[in-house]
């Protein structure tokens, strides 16, 4: 069972999520809690596998909630759950930690996909926060002439391949997709995305992908 922990300051959002978790199968809420202050709490005595947070909540906001949450000796994954797309919100929530960020209207199957998702070790966006990240990046190339040396000198470690599928996620791509659209099986894409993440010195898709786009610098060696 995947223990989850749901933060939001709205009862009826938490019964609804509650409900969505427990009839999806596989899951098990471990607490609840209504502001973030309590979420850290609830997390340091109920160890969830994941946490599922809202950015605006009273006390103790999502964000900083985030932070407490990867401090805690046991860490749940962290994935943010807000009815708020802002680019800021986006960004701040990944570079805090978070491996997720869906949007409160993605349908009840995706959240569980998702979910799941996250237990395996991955990490999530909702289509549209993928959509505003590229836009988000496009925008910023347009002002600019062309990838910085260290971006490019990252890139330049990729083999032909691997830059095909490191293009593929930063799209927002599963494994079985980039595994249908580059004709190779699933395990050999995950193979490659292992050593994508290895060379690019990155912890996750959402940390590659972001690199890939030029929304994040490449990590200090």
């Amino acid at each position: 069972m995947i223990r989850v922990l749901l933060a939001d300051d709205e009862e009826m959002v938490r019964r609804g999520l509650r409900t969505i978790l427990e009839a999806g199968g596989g899951f098990t809420v471990v607490a609840e809690a209504a502001d973030g202050r309590a979420a850290v709490a609830q997390a340091a005595w109920g160890n969830p596998d994941i946490a599922l947070v809202d950015i605006r909540m009273p006390v103790r906001d999502g964000l900083g909630a985030t932070e407490d949450l990867l401090a805690l000796p046991r860490p749940p994954r962290v994935v943010v759950l807000t009815a708020f797309d802002a680019d800021d919100h986006v960004r701040q929530a990944l570079r805090r930690g978070a491996c997720g960020f869906l949007l409160k209207d993605t349908p009840p199957r995706e959240i569980l996909a998702a979910l799941r998702a996250v237990a395996a070790g991955h990490a999530v966006l909702s289509p549209p926060v993928t959509s505003l990240l590229i836009e988000d990046y496009r925008a910023g190339a347009a002002r600019s002439a062309g990838p910085s040396s260290d971006l490019q000198a990252e890139l330049d470690g990729l083999s032909s391949r691997e830059r095909d599928v490191l293009a593929l996620i930063a799209e927002g791509a599963t494994n079985a997709e980039i595994a249908g659209r580059l004709f190779l099986g699933e395990s050999t894409v995950k193979a490659y995305v292992s050593r994508v993440l290895a060379k690019l010195g990155v912890g996750n898709r959402v940390r590659a992908a972001l690199l890939a786009q030029g929304l994040v610098p490449p990590p200090e060696r």
